[in-house]
């Protein structure tokens, strides 16, 4: 099966202007009250998760002498990895790019089993990686994040609004008006300035001043800390190189299996279509030819001749049953001709009425053994609507995907919509989940939506330049 991953953005047309200033600017200020709520919130997950983490590993660290070590130290990872999870998502309220999920199974598929899942933790690098990060790195850096955050909206908002909640702060007031006392050593120090200007004046302009200088920066300054928040979780707490070599691996692997018993049972059935029809056609045209020959040996011409015509209707019957099964094997229409005409006959030979849509580049871009696979499903699909869907009609569309529309397509994706009653799910052992398994076999996904009383949506999502794993 394939992981899902974030859609490729498209470049920007050359000669796109470069944002200006204040643009720019605006969008920092959009951005603030996010990166403000973050930066108080990140520091709360910090002091919550060293006072958790620190506690149960390094209790665990000195029990592994006994049984109950390794749970422990078990535990903590998976707790810090609770805790590096919370901080990706608290990351999202800056604004900032989604950081993706690691890949935390990095075992065989096939690998199972009790000790295999407890040490699974202890053998993958992101749960230590987490585990550094929620009780050294973060509470660090969370720190003076949050120092610097409490010092810019304090000094920014408390200084822009002073000139109000000063007035009911206790202090002794002069008869000149006056009040406080370092507002009235500034005014002494620099006369040039504040000469003639009471204390509680000097005070307010003071601060007023610090609050604009501290509220213009104020995007700046938690927007870079939120930034580097985001740096470090990015490299900590995000997805690495590696993980999707492994998850290509662990996808190569299932996909094979899939496609190794997708094979089986597509062989099981064809050898028991060639049991039951054709090689039943054979002997009792055998046993016709024997009764044949001895009628007319017997002289019994009318008989021999009854006995010949059901003979050649038999040859006939079996003959038919072949290449039908050939067809299936390797459909002659869709090697010669391509994917979309062999669609159009599958389409055409439905006893209901099908809308066809297909993509007239498909057979220029789809390989074979991903067109021999949607041939096989869509002949499924419309034998499963016409026999148990009890529909009307049938939509039918092969559309190609691209990330931006002059993008190279990169998946083939096959819709059959039925009108029919619905219900359909995968059983074990039945056609649906065969076609799962034979689209899994290229990598693929097969969707299944059929509530009661219908539509019923089947959709193949297929990787284009896929093979046969």
């Amino acid at each position: 099966m394939t992981t899902t991953t974030d859609a490729e953005r498209a470049p920007q047309p050359a000669g796109t202007a470069t944002p200006g200033f204040w643009a720019t600017y605006t969008q920092w200020w959009l951005r603030t009250p996010g990166s403000a709520l973050y930066l108080l919130l990140v520091f709360v997950l910090a002091m919550l998760s060293i006072g958790v983490l620190a506690p149960f590993f390094w209790t665990g660290v000195g029990l592994l002498v006994l049984v109950i070590g390794l749970p422990l130290v078990v535990l903590s990872l998976m707790i810090a990895r609770g805790f590096g999870i919370a901080d990706r998502f608290l990351l999202l309220v800056t604004g900032l790019p989604r950081i993706a999920e690691p890949e935390w199974n990095r075992d065989k598929t096939d690998a199972t089993g009790f000790w295999v899942t407890l040490t699974r933790p202890v053998r993958n690098a992101h749960y230590w990686v987490y585990l550094i990060h929620g009780m050294i790195l973060n509470p660090i850096v969370s720190t003076i994040s949050f120092a610097l955050t409490v010092v810019w909206l304090s000094v920014g908002l408390g200084g822009l609004t002073y000139w109000f909640w000063g007035l009911f702060l206790p202090r002794n007031w002069n008869e000149d008006g006056s009040g406080g006392e370092w507002g009235h050593y500034v005014a002494d120090a620099v006369p040039w300035l504040f000469g003639g200007w009471n204390s509680w004046a000097v005070e307010v302009v003071l601060y007023l001043i610090a609050g604009v200088l501290f509220t213009v920066t104020m995007p700046w300054v938690l927007g870079g800390l939120a930034r580097a928040h985001h740096a470090i979780a990015h490299g900590m707490l995000g997805r690495w190189e590696s993980d999707d070599l492994a998850a290509e691996v662990r996808a190569e692997v299932a996909a094979r299996g899939a496609a190794v018993h997708a094979e089986d049972v597509a062989l099981r059935r064809l050898e028991r279509d060639i049991h039951d029809g054709p090689q039943q056609r054979l002997v009792r045209l055998q046993l016709d030819l024997a009764a044949l020959e001895r009628r007319a040996g017997a002289g019994e011409t009318g008989a021999a001749a009854d006995l010949a015509r059901e003979a050649r209707e038999h040859a006939k019957a079996a003959l038919d049953e072949l290449r039908a099964l050939s067809s299936g094997v390797a459909p002659p229409l869709l090697q010669d001709r391509g994917l979309a005409a062999a669609i159009d006959a599958v389409a055409a030979a439905c006893p209901l009425h099908v809308n066809v849509d297909v993509d007239p580049v498909v057979d220029r871009v789809v390989g074979p053994e991903v067109a021999r696979t949607v041939y096989f499903i869509v002949a499924e699909l419309l034998t499963n609507a016409a026999k148990h869907s009890a529909a009307s009609a049938v939509t039918l569309k092969a559309s190609l995907r691209r990330p931006f529309p002059t993008a190279a397509p990169t998946h083939l994706d096959v819709w059959v919509v039925d009108n029919g009653r619905g219900g359909a799910f995968a059983a074990g052992g039945h056609g649906l989940e065969g076609l799962q398994q034979r689209v899994a076999g290229l990598r693929g996904t097969l969707v299944i939506d059929s509530p009661i009383g219908g539509p019923t949506s089947v959709g193949a999502h297929i990787p284009l330049g896929a093979g046969p794993a």
